[in-house]
């Protein structure tokens, strides 16, 4: 949020009739000095509109730093960010500063009011998602602070999970000036990493998970619901299916085991989707996905693992990793594929500590402009490697084969020979890793040669392909790489009786078992490219229709 400005992104003008089909919703209701309207750590909140008065936002206090004003909102001006829409706790407490009359929506008036009015629907959602960029770099970021070390796992994966459901927060590395002094004041420990400390109290050893509890995240049963749709897996292909689903009025729930966006995720710049002539980084265009998606009404929990799928009985249900059943009417399988690891000794101890999987500003800044090293021959590596080498990494490009050409879009191929600071380093592997506590080294093979040699490399960039994550499935049926089968993939043998009864064939997309999808990377022979994967979770969403239609 930001101080009262005429006319800002963060604080828009509604115009006279925007103000009438908004005050036609809710009585104003007077208000008085000092009367809060919502706390930091409420687990939910009014949308409300000031007609007089003014209201204070406070950032809480935190152990390094006293309440503080963040920002003051008068007359015609409303409050909230995204956390209407994502369910996420209350960062922020707003207080009556000056008497006056307010304006409330419930959060079930505050949807109705989003799914019907699409003129103030856009205007509301343009000034979300203004606040919390405000947010994500103001003073209102404190109001989550998280300590962790870049040597330690847990740390870089609570680090890269807040980034990509960005969430407001300040991060501080234990080995920094900063870090330090914030440890010594919270008396926190090295084995007490990550810590989280928001409103309403001190977290050590906080997880994703654990945090997703806090800030209301995690997936909430809701009693006697069976959603229309639930999508497992938050890529490209698995947010296109909750977008389409929930913005044609499915009921639709989208579970994400890590962090949405998927593989898509890592990706430093994506210059060939459509739309994006100047490119966008991964990361930006699935964070736009997914407020889309809620938009529209899509349930949203991450991280939430879904271990089991119960094909018996009159519905699907999924089960999730804390014992949890989530009961549906159909299901898109979109988990994508896991990233391959080379088998080296040293590997896993350097991960997130000099070795990463992706690409993305976070990892960049760990490397400081100091040498790395890209591996894989497929365009997340290439533009990895471009990426890198913009912000002053000299960068060795090590490829198993002899060439770009073969699975690197030609555009990028052309940008890789022509970059003086990325080297390519052809029939070439990676045999060994070496540092401590962080990545120092790496050992390369010459396949041609047969020599090796070692180079000096502060951060190892790994993009050599991934496995299908199909190993929490009993059905349906998946080719010989563990792959899933759909529609014309499926012959007679392997259909059951089911279909006989059904008196159909399967619909595109949908899997040897009625009422189950399977779309992006986790299919077999899908194209592996975000354009193809969002259009084949829009795509199913209309066999979706078609299946729940039948057994209506």
């Amino acid at each position: 949020m930001t101080s009262e400005t005429v006319g800002t992104p963060a604080q828009p003008l509604l115009t006279h009739g925007q103000l009438t089909r908004l005050r036609a919703r809710a009585p104003a209701e007077p208000v008085a000095v000092g009367d809060v309207l919502f706390t930091a750590g409420d687990p939910t909140y009014d949308f409300i509109f000031i007609e007089s008065g003014e209201v204070d936002i406070i950032r809480p206090t935190t152990p390094d730093a006293p309440a503080e004003v963040v920002a003051q909102h008068g007359p015609g001006r409303f409050l909230g960010e995204l956390n209407l829409l994502t369910g996420q706790a209350v960062y922020l407490t707003a207080r009556v500063r000056t008497p006056g009359e307010v304006r409330r929506l419930t959060p079930a008036g505050f949807r109705q009011l989003m799914d019907e009015d699409g003129e103030l629907s856009d205007v509301i959602l343009r000034a979300f998602m203004a606040r919390r960029e405000l947010l994500l770099t103001g003073a209102g970021a404190r109001s989550i602070e998280m300590l962790g070390s870049r040597l330690c796992a847990e740390s870089n994966a609570l680090r890269t999970w807040a980034a990509r459901q960005r969430i407001p927060h300040v991060w501080m590395d234990i080995d920094d000036p900063e870090g330090k002094a914030f440890a010594e004041q919270i008396k926190a420990h090295n084995t007490d990493l990550p810590i989280v400390v928001t409103a309403t109290g001190t977290t050590p050893r906080a997880s994703a998970g654990v945090v997703a509890e806090l800030l209301g995240l995690a997936y909430r049963p809701i009693e006697g619901a069976v959603f229309d749709v639930v999508v497992v897996g938050g890529g490209p292909a698995g947010l296109a299916a909750a977008v389409y689903g929930a913005s044609e009025g499915l009921s639709t729930m989208l579970l994400d085991a890590t962090a949405v966006g998927g593989q898509a995720a890592a990706s430093s710049r994506i210059e060939n989707y459509l739309g994006f002539p100047y490119g966008l980084s991964g990361e930006d265009l699935m964070g736009l996905g997914l407020v889309q998606a809620q938009k529209f009404g899509a349930h949203v929990a991450t991280p939430c693992r879904a271990v089991a799928m119960h094909t018996d009985g009159d519905q699907l249900r999924l089960t999730l990793s804390d014992g949890t059943d989530v009961p549906t009417r159909s299901v898109v399988i979109a988990t994508g594929a896991s990233y391959r690891k080379l088998a080296l000794t040293g590997w896993e101890r350097l991960e997130g500590a000099g070795i990463y999987y992706a690409a993305t500003d976070l990892e960049v800044r760990e490397c400081a402009a100091q040498p790395v090293c890209v591996v894989g021959g497929a365009n997340s590596a290439g533009q990895a490697a471009i990426y890198l080498a913009e912000h002053g990494s000299p960068v060795t490009l090590v490829l198993r084969g002899p060439t770009l050409d073969k699975g690197m879009s030609h555009y990028l191929v052309d940008r890789i020979r022509s970059e003086p600071s990325i080297t390519v380093r052809p029939n070439t592997e990676v045999v060994g890793v070496s540092g401590s506590p962080a990545l120092e080294s790496i050992t390369l093979n010459d396949r041609m040669a047969t020599s090796s040699e070692d180079i000096p490399c502060r951060g190892l960039f790994c993009f050599i392909g991934a496995e299908p994550a199909t190993t929490w499935l009993d059905a349906p049926a998946l080719d010989a790489d563990g792959f899933v089968l759909t529609d014309e993939q499926l012959d007679d043998a392997l259909l059951g009786s089911t279909w006989s009864l059904l008196g159909r064939r399967p619909l595109p997309f949908e899997t040897s078992v009625p009422g189950v999808f399977a779309v992006g990377d986790v299919r077999h022979a899908s194209m592996k490219r975000v354009a193809a994967a969002v259009g084949e979770g829009a795509s199913a969403i209309r066999s979706v229709h078609t299946s729940i239609g039948a057994l209506a």
